[in-house]
Order: C-alpha cells, then sequence, then structure tokens
C-alpha cells in the first residue's frame, strides 16, 4: 500500500475515537470497507488503492476495539448497535449522505445491520464471507442452517460454531493463547484457503471439546507465516495492534447475541432489503461454508436485488484473493450501481 497515495485520519463520535485510512479524490463517491476479527484498517490494504484509482473515495477504519481506534471496557460496548452508531458517526463526520459498504467476517453482520437499519445512508452492500440474515441475528439463528451430514449433532451441537459458544462459556480462556503469543496467532490465523478440507469439519468446530483454540494448548502454535496472505510488514502491523490492545475488544463481538437479536428485530422493513447487494462467498471457507450448505438461503430470501459470486480463497478473502474481489466488486458497481460511478 502506496503510504503517498493512503492517508491516516482520526475522527471523534461523542466518547469513540475511529482511526481510518483514506484514499482517493476527497469529493469521488465514497466506499467504507469494515473490517472482521481480527484485523485492521490494513486488511483492505489491496482494495483502497484499486478503488481510489478509479476515482473512488475509499475509506477503511479500525473498528471499535481495534488497532488506534477506542478500545471500551465492557463486553456489551461491543454490540451491533454501538458499531453501527461508530459507523453512522464516521460517514457523518465525512458529510457525506450515502455510501457505498463493504464488510468481512465480523464487518459484515456490522454492513448488513447498516443496510437493513439505516438504507438511506447506502447506496448499495457488498460482503464477504458471512451472509445476511444469519450472525447478526445471534447464534441460535444460524443453528438451523449448520450441514449436519459434516457436524453431526452429538459430536458437534454447534456445529462450526462451536468456538462462538466457548466464547461466551470460558471468554478469559478462548482469548488467552492469542493474548500470550499475537505473532504466532496471526501466522496460525491467516492462512490460504485448503480444497482438501472441504467435506471436513472446521477447526473452529473443536475449539469447545479442545477447551480453547489450537487444541487448547496455553500458546499458539510455531508456524511459517503464510505469504501468500500477509507480508513480513502485514504481520508486523497485525501483532503490534494485538498486542497493544490485547483481544478482549476484539473477542467481545462474539458476546452480545441477545442483544444483537433484538437489534435485528428492529430492523426496517421487516429486514427485507431492496437496496443493490453483492455477496461473495469463499469456497474454501469452512466455518462460513456458503457452497454446500443452507447459511446463504436467509440472504436470498431477505435481498431482492442480490448479486453473488465465489471465489477459490479461504476465509482471508480479500488478502489472499486480492484480484478476484477487486474485479467482483468493481463489476458490481459498475452495472449494479452505475449512478454511483465517479463522473
Amino acid at each position: 500500500m502506496d503510504s503517498e497515495t493512503v492517508s491516516e485520519n482520526v475522527v471523534r463520535t461523542g466518547n469513540h475515537q475511529t482511526f481510518y485510512l483514506s484514499a482517493g479524490p476527497v469529493n469521488g463517491p465514497l466506499v467504507i470497507f469494515v473490517h472482521g476479527w481480527p484485523e485492521l484498517s490494513i486488511s483492505w490494504r489491496h482494495q483502497l488503492p484499486c478503488l481510489a484509482g478509479l476515482g473512488f473515495r475509499a475509506i477503511a477504519p479500525d473498528m471499535r476495539g481495534y488497532g488506534r481506534s477506542t478500545v471500551h471496557p465492557r463486553h456489551q460496548d461491543y454490540a451491533l448497535e454501538s458499531i453501527v452508531a461508530d459507523m453512522i458517526g464516521l460517514q457523518d463526520a465525512l458529510d457525506v449522505e450515502k455510501a457505498v459498504w463493504v464488510g468481512h467476517d465480523w464487518g459484515a453482520p456490522v454492513v448488513w445491520s447498516i443496510a437493513s437499519h439505516h438504507p438511506e445512508r447506502c447506496h448499495g452492500v457488498a460482503n464477504i464471507s458471512v451472509p445476511y440474515y444469519t450472525l447478526e441475528r445471534g447464534l441460535d439463528a444460524i443453528l438451523g442452517l449448520i450441514n449436519r451430514d459434516v457436524y453431526p449433532e452429538g459430536e458437534f451441537p454447534v456445529g462450526q460454531w462451536e468456538y462462538q459458544r466457548f466464547y461466551e462459556e470460558n471468554f478469559d480462556a478462548a482469548i488467552a493463547p492469542f493474548d500470550a503469543d499475537p505473532t504466532n496467532a496471526i501466522k496460525a490465523l491467516f492462512r490460504s484457503g485448503d480444497p482438501g478440507g472441504k467435506n471436513k469439519p472446521s477447526r473452529t468446530a473443536y475449539v469447545r471439546n479442545d477447551g480453547g483454540w489450537f487444541r487448547g494448548a496455553t500458546e499458539p502454535p510455531e508456524v511459517d507465516r503464510d505469504s501468500n496472505v500477509l507480508s513480513e510488514g502485514d504481520l508486523s502491523a497485525y501483532a503490534a495492534a494485538l498486542g497493544r490492545n490485547g483481544f478482549f475488544g476484539p473477542s467481545s463481538y462474539y458476546m452480545n447475541h441477545e442483544s444483537n437479536l433484538a437489534y435485528a428485530q428492529r430492523a426496517v422493513n421487516d429486514g427485507v432489503l431492496e437496496l443493490p447487494t453483492l455477496f461473495i462467498a469463499a469456497e474454501y471457507d469452512f466455518t462460513c461454508e456458503c457452497i454446500d450448505s443452507r447459511l446463504a438461503e436467509p440472504m436470498r430470501e431477505h435481498c431482492r436485488n442480490l448479486t453473488e459470486r465465489a471465489v477459490q480463497s479461504g476465509h482471508w478473502v480479500a488478502q489472499e484473493k486480492p484480484a478476484e474481489v477487486n474485479a467482483a466488486l468493481v463489476n458490481w458497481l459498475a452495472t449494479s450501481l452505475p449512478d454511483t460511478w465517479p463522473k
């Protein structure tokens, strides 16, 4: 990412500070990229210059609890309603009425929630890995969509989402290995997709039975950095930020399922999205598995103007397969949102 073309910025809204990266002309159509767990604004380092080069104003914040944004002290501070308020506050500070929003991982429920509660602030929304009408409605909402051929109920009651239940049951144990060595944690987590994992349980399904991540170990394993996902500089940036702030904030996103459901139930238009939406599935993301399971079905029922694409990638799609993500995003912008294209 060229530091000459990407600027660092901060805005304050109420008791919250949002740090964000910005690229492209200030008067260009606004696209806001929302990262997930445990990432940063730099997770969109391949997308910002691409969109900026086309004349868009591309923005990527550090989300609440991450990087140079405010780290709040309580689990409930990380409920979707508060995070959406951060993002609308950022948009207000940029003095732009409507934006295109793009999310990944936990950023996707944030962006889906913006679309379902504040459609007037969106030209359209695009999300990666996590489809609409699933995780933003709480963990119980997605249990009926589990592929029981892969996750027998007796062995994996919560399917690939066992790790999320473990956060609720033993939060301190869940985050301890990450805090013990953020560098090795990032190297272990940020891996390319492996087609060999198809029709096998995701590693997230074992977290609860193992008594923690990494087979219950107190520290992450030592593995080589996957250069297909991260450069040495990227790894250093992630590790420095997570080492400084810790994993409490990022992992607290998993601790608000009930309040998130209550928030989702107040969505406008009964949660039906009329605006243009894009969903990018990762074929080798076996936690957010949307190719063979029913996980994407509720999205198809509740999005009236939906475009779907699939990329041969693991979970970290925008970092592992940036060209494919950029192509899907730009094509959708050009065909589904032609009026937002830079003049």
